[in-house]
């Protein structure tokens, strides 16, 4: 199932071209088409560095350790704008640039791992209810189940009196 891109390459392009071959600026094209200007100067940058195949729609890419380590780097040395970086690492958005400096700055090293995706399992440590077994219980076993069920049956008891005592104590005050 793929990702559903808000624009196109085609429409991309038409934007790009309106830049560049008629030298509209990016607001008038931005007027005139609809998308933001960040998204059209954005757009206009990666046609410049890597052509067509700049403006085509990025897949959901896994970036290794490595590679984050490496552009994390080359910000601090060259102080480079995000921009920039996204830019000559061909990285589709700011965003995964700044994700990747808070968890660095957060976690070291440890929080460029991966992280795993989906719904957590959150019924992993739910320990089902022991099935009967055929064996018959010992006398000691039996007996045990039997104070439990007496504490269970004593504790009700004991819980529906109070009720009963609140109720009519309720009743008096009425009165």
């Amino acid at each position: 199932m793929e990702r559903k891109v808000k624009y196109d390459y085609a429409f991309k392009l038409e934007c790009v071209e309106l830049v560049l071959k008629k030298h509209y600026s990016n607001v008038y094209v931005s007027k005139l088409k609809g998308p933001n200007e960040s998204d059209i100067r954005k757009w206009v940058e990666f046609y410049k560095t890597y052509g067509k195949i700049g403006l085509l729609p990025s897949k959901n890419q896994n970036y290794s350790i490595d590679f984050k380590l490496k552009v994390l780097k080359r910000i601090k040395t060259n102080s480079l704008s995000i921009s920039e970086a996204c830019l000559e690492f061909n990285i589709p958005t700011k965003s995964t640039i700044i994700k990747w400096q808070k968890d660095f700055t957060t976690f070291g090293v440890e929080g460029l791992q991966p992280k795993p995706k989906g719904r957590p399992i959150s019924m992993s440590d739910y320990k089902r209810k022991k099935r009967k077994s055929d064996k018959s219980l010992t006398r000691e076993e039996q007996l045990l189940q039997e104070i439990e069920k007496l504490r269970c049956e004593n504790a009700l008891l004991k819980k529906l009196q109070a009720l009963i005592q609140a109720e009519e104590a309720a009743k008096k005050r009425k009165q």
